[in-house]
């Protein structure tokens, strides 16, 4: 009897407690993403893209760690550690397989105000021979590393304090026209605080309101000062690297593995710059020394805090918001999902943790996202590889170093800002599609150059917020729909059970950023519906009519891409009636755009019926479907008769092969 108890309290015990264990896993597989992806590692098919792309990556986080480090006015050896413990850490929490995180221009600009502003170089007691105890840096070094990690703590805490608030939700106000020219404004002050490196120039340094132009202005100036040989050798190091990259990307489908261009520059550099004495024949500057080895962790001075707010917040927006869209870009192009709060988490635990280490803010880069793109890496285990290579570096390679001139690397972070600067191009779509969406992409990029990053990012988002608030009371919510116009009655079976697989849905709202991802998951969910439970043919076309009534406030993620993979295989179609669909802009075109492309690789027809000239316009310029006008339809009733003219054309082939 009481063996029977104790076996029913077991399994009581066990029922109680079976839930919570099972909910403490999914949660801790949610939280770690690592977890779920490195047990289902393909070692065979995985590890030698992986390798390669590791090592190409294992290149440019090197030579961008010190150029950043510069950038952010520490010493260069900082932006080492910088390339290798925010990987480690995003490797664990984050959850973009193609994202390479570690030192970011455009968060070690806005770190380099806290840092100048803090510990100028002229006001400071401490001289190069004043050494710490930490690698024999000075202690004026050290302040200055100092001031940039409590940036990093400070902005990384901001960026966990948003996911504890679940915030990342709020990322639909990040439209893409702001996201992209605040990049790229950010990105042209990067390249204008390199120019003083590739004119071989002394420059003290220039920030705040318009110091974009105060520097040009003092260039101007100071012309005569500008080095000869370092403007040569930058002009140089400039076209071998665009030729060879070019090159890389014409035959990339040929050749298994590109030639590390970086790498080889830097190697031949520093060999000619140390055969020929450069720095002190021609007073070319060069990285000089950089120290062996990792310094025990050490925290941040805390008492400085409350100075580098500001610089705080701009690291924890900027820095989220270009990884963010990098990491959305990686998932749509290699089919799987992103959670925006988890990577609120990732980058934030990405920037405190490291911050004991004597990192700088870090964030993604474009420059290495595109990298893992071209070599075919497919895990964040090419990632994990670099590290390792960056780790032989900062232990064994990192004195060699000594002699690279500061102009060929500021050559290689130009360069690498291509993918940014290239950007401009995105105007002539924008123009195309909402000039609107044109003003916010043209004025966001004005505000940042003139100002900073950070001040571009928040105009962009209340401009934005603001069009639309003044462009929706104008918009008509709901359409009344003559329902004559879509009956339609069949009179044999077969045409019967030919149009089950047809969908109707009718759009009520204007598609805009606000709402295009609640549309998306809308459509989705009615997919999803119709996959799932057998339905019988109607009497007529009313009952297959699905109203979706968007809410302009509402948002949701898209978790739902999997659910187009449930489609039968047998050719089915969906309709869009845009009779309601008033306004739009570039974000909802994208979204329309993504539905047709996803659905046509799925075997799912989508026909678009009562569309306004501006908004077929808008969808051939997108590029996407600049030859699909048969996808266009005057009415509901003439889809539907396309539709059922296509499959009786497919009936009467098959009749005729056989």
């Amino acid at each position: 009897m009481a063996g029977a108890k104790r076996k029913g309290k077991n399994a009581i015990w066990r029922k109680i407690h079976a839930p919570r264990y099972e909910d403490f896993k999914l949660w801790c597989v949610r939280r770690l993403p690592v977890l779920e992806w490195a047990p289902n590692y393909n070692w065979k098919a995985d590890l030698l893209p992986d390798t390669i792309s590791g090592m190409m990556l294992a290149v440019q986080q090197v030579t961008q760690g010190l150029a950043f480090a510069v950038l952010s006015s520490v010493h260069p050896v900082f932006g080492l550690y910088g390339s290798l413990f925010p990987v480690i850490i995003y490797a664990i929490f984050g959850m973009g397989r193609h994202v390479a995180t570690g030192t970011f221009a455009l968060t070690s600009l806005i770190s380099a105000n806290a840092v100048e502003r803090l510990v100028p170089p002229m006001s400071s007691n401490f001289t190069a021979n004043n050494n710490s105890t930490v690698l024999g840096l000075s202690e004026f070094e050290m302040q200055r590393i100092g001031v940039a990690a409590a940036v990093s703590l400070l902005g990384g805490l901001i960026q966990v304090a948003m996911f504890v608030l679940h915030l990342g939700s709020a990322t639909f106000l990040l439209t893409e026209p702001v996201i992209s020219a605040m990049t790229t404004g950010a990105a042209t002050h990067v390249v204008t605080s390199q120019v003083k490196y590739l004119l071989g120039m002394k420059m003290p340094y220039i920030s705040g309101p318009l110091g974009f132009f105060y520097i040009y202005a003092y260039i101007f100036e100071n012309i005569k000062s500008i080095q000869l040989e370092a403007l040569l050798l930058s002009v140089l190091s400039i076209a071998i690297l665009i030729l060879v990259k070019e090159l890389n990307e014409k035959f990339k489908g040929k050749i298994k593995v590109v030639l590390p261009i970086d790498l080889v520059l830097i190697v031949a550099t520093s060999a000619a710059c140390y055969y020929a004495d450069m720095k002190h024949s021609y007073g070319m500057e060069v990285v000089g020394h950089i120290p062996e080895g990792i310094p025990l962790p050490r925290s941040p001075p805390m008492n400085i805090l409350p100075e580098v707010i500001t610089e705080a917040f701009g690291v924890a927006l900027v820095g989220y918001v270009a990884s963010l869209a990098l990491a959305q870009a990686s998932a749509k192009k290699f089919n799987y999902s992103v959670d925006d709060n988890q990577e609120f988490l990732a980058h934030g635990l990405s920037n405190v943790i490291p911050s004991f280490f004597f990192c700088i803010p870090s964030a993604a880069a474009m420059g290495r996202t595109a990298l893992l793109f071209s070599t075919g890496a497919k895990t964040q285990v090419a990632c994990l590889i670099s590290c390792i290579l960056v780790l032989v570096v900062i232990y064994a390679v990192g004195p060699m170093l000594y002699w690279l001139p500061m102009c060929v690397l500021a050559s290689i972070i130009v360069v690498g800002l291509k993918g940014m600067l290239v950007q401009f191009r995105d105007l002539k779509k924008y123009w195309n599609v909402d000039k609107i969406d044109w003003s916010i992409w043209v004025s966001t990029y004005i505000f940042t150059i003139c100002f900073a990053a950070n001040v571009g990012l928040l105009y962009g988002v209340v401009c934005t917020i603001l069009i639309v608030v003044f462009r929706f009371p104008r918009a008509t919510t709901l359409s009344l729909k003559h329902m004559k116009e879509v009956e339609c009655r069949f009179k044999t079976e077969a045409d019967s059970e030919s149009l089950q697989a047809v969908k109707i849905v009718s759009v009520n709202n204007p598609l805009v950023f606000l709402n295009a991802k609640k549309f998306h998951m809308d459509i989705l969910k009615i997919i999803q519906k119709e996959s799932t439970c057998a339905q019988q043919l109607p009497e007529d076309m009313n009952k297959y009519e699905q109203n979706t009534l968007l809410s302009p406030l509402s948002n949701g993620n898209c978790h739902g891409e999997s659910s187009l993979q449930q489609w039968p295989s047998e050719r089915h179609s969906l309709i869009l009636d845009c009779s309601g669909l008033t306004f739009f802009d570039y974000t909802g075109i994208s979204v329309l755009t993504q539905i047709y492309t996803e659905s046509k690789k799925r075997n799912i027809d989508v026909l678009l019926a009562n569309c306004k000239a501006s908004l077929i316009k808008a969808l051939k310029l997108s590029g996407k479907l600049e030859s699909e006008n048969a996808i266009f339809f005057e009415s509901v009733s003439s889809a539907v008769g396309a539709i059922q003219l296509n499959k009786n054309f497919c009936k009467l082939n098959e009749h005729t092969e056989v």
